[in-house]
């Protein structure tokens, strides 16, 4: 078999064990639901070797998702570790075979101290599983893995059984987008979730503005003041009626009578798109993407236009 066909056999095999596994998926995962919503203290996962890997994932993926979570190692946790784990918290073992000797030695602290237990597993009818409060099945054919042996679509499976559970729990803790954004305030993520218009908009002296009785002159006088190659047009109250752009002027002057004593309302862009101050700075970059545009005039609740934002603003900040 060649390369490109070992490689595409291997991703589809592992697609496959994950659908089974979804097939035998039983009201009983509703319960470990339920367990984790409950908890009043943190979830621990546990597990040894690829399994631990799979489980320091999956606890990560909780944290993120607003529910205290930790990764327990087994075998540390013989040695003292044990002390990390309250009577409020919640267990979540992996172990393909469920009898790692490691996880089962610490299977009566947790019972003894009457700590949920919730085990996924490919051994339904192992120690483990005859220990849990809950078993969630992660078996899989032996002939999925390279010589029975070598753990590929049997933690693949596991890592999709912990996320189905992640997905679940914050859906029934009505976990939003600002809540994740709260979890990840570094980065492109925290950036785009949480960074306002606000914070990077230009406002005040740097705003090129316009009103909608002076000529075309004056716009262009204003708009190479200011270097942000447009002008926002306000009436006398100061609310916003339109935008004169590069494009704009660049259409007129292609035009066959160019007076650039005439009306800045014959070039303007009338009624354009518009954001305000205390939007996120990613629903911008959004709107601009959808009408093809790359300046943004920003105005209050009261329609006054106080300020635009450029395109390159958001790439600065790292929102793009």
């Amino acid at each position: 078999m060649s390369i490109l066909k070992t490689i595409k056999h291997e991703m589809s095999n592992e697609a496959a064990a994950i659908i089974q596994a979804s097939e035998r998926v039983t009201g009983s995962i509703v319960d470990a639901v339920r367990f984790i919503c409950d908890c009043k203290g943190k979830l621990v996962t546990t597990g040894m070797g690829k399994s631990g890997l799979i489980a320091r994932k999956i606890s990560a993926t909780f944290a993120s998702t607003g529910t205290t979570s930790i990764y327990l190692h087994p075998a540390e946790g013989i040695h003292g570790d044990l002390g990390m784990l309250t009577k409020d918290d919640v267990v979540l073992a992996l172990s393909n075979s469920g009898t790692t000797q490691e996880l089962i030695t610490i299977i009566p602290f947790i019972k003894f101290n009457q700590i949920p237990l919730i085990a996924i597993t490919g051994n339904v009818e192992s120690i483990l599983a005859k220990h849990a409060d809950v078993v969630i099945d992660a078996s899989i054919d032996k002939s999925m893995e390279p010589f029975g042996l070598v753990p590929t679509a049997s933690t693949t499976v596991q890592l999709a059984l912990g996320d189905a559970l992640a997905v679940a729990v914050l859906q029934e803790k009505d976990f939003k987008v600002n809540d994740f954004a709260l979890f990840h305030p570094g980065g492109t993520i925290g950036k785009k979730l949480l960074l306002q218009i606000a914070d990077i908009y230009h406002a005040l002296t740097e705003h090129p503005s316009v009103t909608d009785d002076c000529d075309i002159r004056e716009a262009v006088k204003e708009m190479s003041s200011k270097g942000l190659g447009c002008t926002s047009v306000v009436n006398k109250e100061g609310k916003l009626v339109g935008i004169v752009t590069d494009g704009d002027l660049r259409r007129f002057l292609a035009g066959d009578s160019i007076d650039m004593n005439r009306s800045v309302q014959t070039v303007m862009t009338k009624n354009p798109k518009r954001m305000k101050v205390n939007d996120l700075a990613v629903e911008a970059l959004n709107l601009m993407e959808r009408h093809h545009i790359t300046m943004l005039p920003i105005v209050d609740d009261c329609e006054i236009a106080i300020g635009l934002l450029h395109l390159h603003d958001l790439i600065k900040a790292g929102v793009v």
